[in-house]
């Protein structure tokens, strides 16, 4: 699989400065875990994955007759599930949507003939805009063959309809392939900063202890935060740039106000402060799971990662991964060391004034009173 790759900074290092490489290489072997070569050219992005979703919804669209457009929903069915899943092609293919797609508790169960000979299986949470799909499209498939739909089809046939419909839609062929596609699914949550241990889960790939964080998360715990995610990029109700998932670590109560501390499985340490009204109607306590938010303009980016100490409560270190310049403001993205993007949106001549690169060390900056909690 290809790894997320940064932008490589085309000067020379300055005197005094930590190396710039080095640094780089510290954040993409996170990456690593998962993205094992530099192939990210190789993968479908956010823009043509939807087009290629769009295709296919034409392409049911144009069928005249009632048996093709059966056949092209099945087909369809296949893509949602290997889309929105990450899952390989076999897997969905074995599946039996009456007995492992559980709509009620929003689940997909893929390796169950294999959990019956001894090995493991797994299971994928859905969002719920994702289920109302499947469900319509399961129930007329159904209506219409009057047997149980079964997702048992060649897979050459498939792979030809997958070629297909991104050739129709100007996208190489061979990136319309079910691999491409679970490729593509991992670095576009990996981009939206699911954390990994998450995408790892999701993938089915075994998720090693990745930091001292992660012991504190179950795997139910993970499965929540993963559902939680599904739903969000789902509804995209939010206008906020930056969500960091995690769990609570410590309360403390003040006369009018209270600072929370929140653990996320990336291993970095949050702090908000909210009035202690808030506190009790959001219910929260330790070792609950929580989704802090913060919007970009309230982060500060200081370059280097020994800058002088600051009053922020939060201090984040990365390297500069991108940077949108614009007339009036600047869009710059730090990627933390373990993966996770952060945005700051700056004006540009503050962005001009503290003379950064793509590539270059960098620590983001936000007060307590930014973070925003939410509770699901």
């Amino acid at each position: 699989m290809g790894r997320v790759e940064m932008g490589k900074n085309k000067k020379g290092r300055d005197a005094g400065q930590p190396d710039r490489q080095a640094v780089l290489m510290q954040a993409q072997n996170y990456n690593g875990r998962i993205f094992s070569a530099p192939d990210q050219e190789k993968c479908l992005d956010a823009v043509q994955l939807h087009q290629l979703e769009r295709a296919f919804r034409d392409w049911i669209d144009a069928a005249t007759r009632a048996d093709v457009r059966v056949s092209r929903r099945r087909i369809f069915l296949i893509f949602l599930l290997i889309r929105y899943t990450g899952a390989k092609l076999n897997e969905v293919l074995s599946i039996d949507p009456e007995k492992d797609i559980d709509l009620k508790r929003q689940r997909v169960r893929f390796g169950r003939l294999q959990a019956d000979a001894g090995r493991s299986a797994r299971t994928v949470q859905l969002s719920e805009t994702l289920c109302h799909e499947i469900k319509a499209l399961v129930t007329e498939l159904a209506d219409t063959t009057g047997t149980p739909p079964m997702l048992d089809v060649d897979p050459g046939f498939v792979r030809r309809k997958f070629y297909e419909r991104a050739e129709a839609c100007g996208i190489p062929k061979q990136l319309g392939a079910p691999e491409i596609l679970r490729k593509s699914r991992a670095v576009e949550l990996m981009q939206s900063n699911m954390p990994l241990p998450a995408v790892q889960m999701l993938l089915g790939h075994s998720t090693p202890n990745l930091t001292s964080a992660y012991v504190s998360f179950s795997e139910d715990d993970i499965q929540q935060v993963t559902r939680i995610f599904m739903e969000k990029e789902s509804q995209r109700k939010t206008s906020a740039r930056n969500t960091f998932f995690g769990k609570i670590q410590a309360i403390h109560r003040g006369d009018i106000q209270a600072l929370v501390e929140l653990l996320t499985i990336d291993g970095h340490t949050i702090a908000t402060v909210i009035t202690n009204g808030s506190l009790q109607r959001l219910g929260l306590k330790v070792g609950a799971l929580i989704t802090a938010e913060v919007k970009a303009p309230w982060v500060i980016v200081q370059k280097g990662q020994t800058a002088p100490g600051c009053s922020a409560d939060n201090v984040l270190d990365g390297v500069v991964a991108r940077i949108n310049p614009g007339k009036v403001n600047t869009e710059m993205i730090v990627r933390l060391a373990s993966g996770t993007e952060v945005c700051s949106l700056m004006t540009t001549r503050s962005c001009r004034r503290l003379g950064l690169a793509e590539g270059d060390p960098a620590q983001v900056c936000f007060n307590g009173f930014a973070v925003v909690l939410l509770a699901e």
